[in-house]
């Protein structure tokens, strides 16, 4: 007796507004089927579609976008067809999603509290229990420090890392029968990572429950999906089990995705790094940071409230021209903090920072325009840190304008020139940021850090939005880049491989305290803290998760 598939996606094709009169396809004529409780991979390079293709499952477009043909059918109801009182009980009741960008999909004026007791009572989702009791176990569930103190945070208050929990335990509040996961761990560090995959297995071996992961991390797909779409271009170009695409690959394209997955070699940079001079780029002695700290105390009694815990302590380091300092630590152990104290972006630290032999304090307003053009900072989430009313020509012309008095007509040359570096081409210039992919954006955004000829990149988990294909290649050329203009960087990442390929030296930071600090070598090797070990243990764990996928049913 033949199964009636869960999902059914017939002749599929969404395009994108590019002009007055013309539309480019980003989903072109696609047809697949999903069985109930099964798990479904969809990878391919940054613009293939995935993103695109994902939203359709909840009957979403992104503005500019429209359904040109095709139909999506869940539970046998075409979801395109769908009213809006049905659309709004079908999106989170029987479908969810978990975005990429988590900052963007939370309001940013309202608690985690309040959007997840929301949801709670939208879904009858409270099992019995009072509606904040509810929300905080779905907290404790996705392994988040002191869900209490969570619950009465803004998401700017929470780790890159935090807030992507919290996007993942809003879509299970109601264990929807489809959960499409857009990147659902691109912000997480292994360990987290490990734990939340885990709980979302549980809860799909439990419900029964139909999850498609979108994902540029293959190892995910790898150890999570049975099996695995390949896009490229808005086609599908290969579809079958997870184990024999992974193995045997039938197309170019599917075997350079593939060769190109980051492996952490404990062999990487075995020597230690050697400095031709004194001289230091940037130099940390004894630094200190608390979140809330210049609070009164008078007020602080007055409210009643603790003070509040070191987000970094007893903090030193230093940064030679040319070379790379890695920044490696769970989510929420204060890596992204340290790079704002140097951007100027947070202010109020105890201990030294030196900057080419120069005390460096205060907010990046009240330093000097050199100042700031030497010290550029690449964010972590490249659609908040780029502006949406602007297109990608006049934002990476900006710099140009203003640090080297390059008049707007001048400087399209050399704006097509950093994009070709970074492997995009002319044809995104007019395009505003909402009309990229995720790692479009992330790449117009190195673009625009180069274009001002900085001495110090502050890279806060630069390619953490980017397919291992595209991540290679902007790695290649940030080496590159260094090389040419003997720029530091100080490079904040979850990924170890990555960390361990770009670093000369790595710094291991746990709870705002340093557990390690050596060459690349000896952090892969020899580390000291046992915290360090569990760190490369959990990358060895992961690689072990990927082979007995990929690897168990071939004879």
């Amino acid at each position: 007796m033949n199964q009636i598939p869960h999902i059914e996606v017939r002749n599929l094709t969404l395009v994108y507004k590019t002009g007055p009169t013309t539309e480019l396809p980003a989903v072109d004529d696609v047809s697949f089927s999903i069985m109930k409780g099964s798990t479904l991979g969809i990878v391919g390079e940054s613009g293939c579609g995935k993103s695109s293709l994902s939203r359709a499952f909840l009957a979403y477009t992104r503005p500019g976008a429209r359904i040109a043909q095709g139909a999506i059918t869940v539970s046998g109801a075409d979801i395109f067809n769908l009213g809006n009182s049905s659309l709004l009980k079908f999106r989170g009741g029987q479908a969810a999603m978990v975005p990429q960008n988590p900052l963007s999909s939370l309001t940013p004026h309202r608690t985690i509290g309040e959007h997840l007791t929301e949801l709670v009572r939208q879904h009858n989702a409270a099992g019995g229990l009072p509606v904040k009791n509810k929300a905080l176990d779905i907290l404790a569930d996705m392994e988040l420090p002191d869900p209490a103190a969570i619950f009465d945070r803004y998401p700017h208050q929470l780790s890159g890392g935090q807030r992507q929990r919290v996007v993942i335990a809003a879509a299970l509040v109601a264990e929807p029968e489809l959960i499409v996961l857009d990147e659902p761990t691109t912000a997480l560090d292994k360990t987290v990572e490990s734990n939340v995959l885990d709980l979302i297995s549980r809860l799909q071996k439990r419900t029964k429950t139909t999850l498609i992961y979108v994902s540029h991390d293959l190892n995910v797909v790898a150890r999570m999906c049975e099996r695995v779409l390949v896009m490229q271009d808005g086609r599908v170009v290969e579809d079958g089990p997870t184990w024999e695409v992974f193995n045997n690959p039938k197309t170019e394209y599917a075997r350079a995705l593939i060769s190109a997955i980051p492996k952490l070699k404990s062999d990487a940079r075995p020597e230690p790094l050697t400095v031709a001079s004194e001289a230091r780029v940037l130099t940390i002695r004894n630094l200190d940071f608390t979140y809330g700290a210049s609070r009164p105390n008078v007020l602080r009694r007055i409210l009643r409230r603790p003070a509040a815990a070191s987000t970094l302590s007893d903090i030193s380091l230093s940064i030679s021209p040319g070379s790379t300092l890695g920044i490696v630590g769970e989510s929420g152990s204060g890596k992204s903090t340290l790079a704002s104290l140097v951007a100027g972006l947070v202010d109020g630290n105890g201990g030294k920072i030196v900057f080419d032999g120069k005390p460096l304090s205060g907010l990046a307003v009240d330093r000097s325009r050199e100042l700031r053009r030497r010290i550029q900072m690449i964010f972590q989430d490249p659609a908040s840190s780029l502006n949406p009313q602007h297109t990608v020509e006049e934002i990476v012309s900006r710099p140009l304008q203003m640090f080297f008095g390059i008049t707007r007509a001048a400087c399209r040359d050399r704006v097509v020139e950093l994009l070709e570096e970074l492997d995009l081409n002319a044809g995104l210039l007019a395009r505003s940021p909402r009309q990229l992919s995720g790692g479009q954006q992330q790449r117009v955004a190195i673009a625009r850090a180069f274009a001002c000829k900085p001495d110090l990149v502050l890279c806060d988990e630069v390619t953490s939005a980017l397919d291992v294909t595209v991540q290679a290649q902007v790695l290649k050329q940030m080496k590159r880049l260094q090389r040419e203009h003997n720029t530091a960087y100080l490079f904040i990442s979850h990924d170890l491989p990555v960390v361990a390929d770009m670093s000369d030296q790595i710094l291991v930071l746990e709870k705002g305290e340093i557990r390690d600090y050596a060459d690349t070598g000896t952090i892969l090797t020899n580390p000291n803290s046992a915290y360090t070990r569990k760190l490369l243990e959990a990358f060895s764990s992961a690689s072990i998760h990927t082979t007995q996928r990929t690897s168990k049913h071939v004879s």
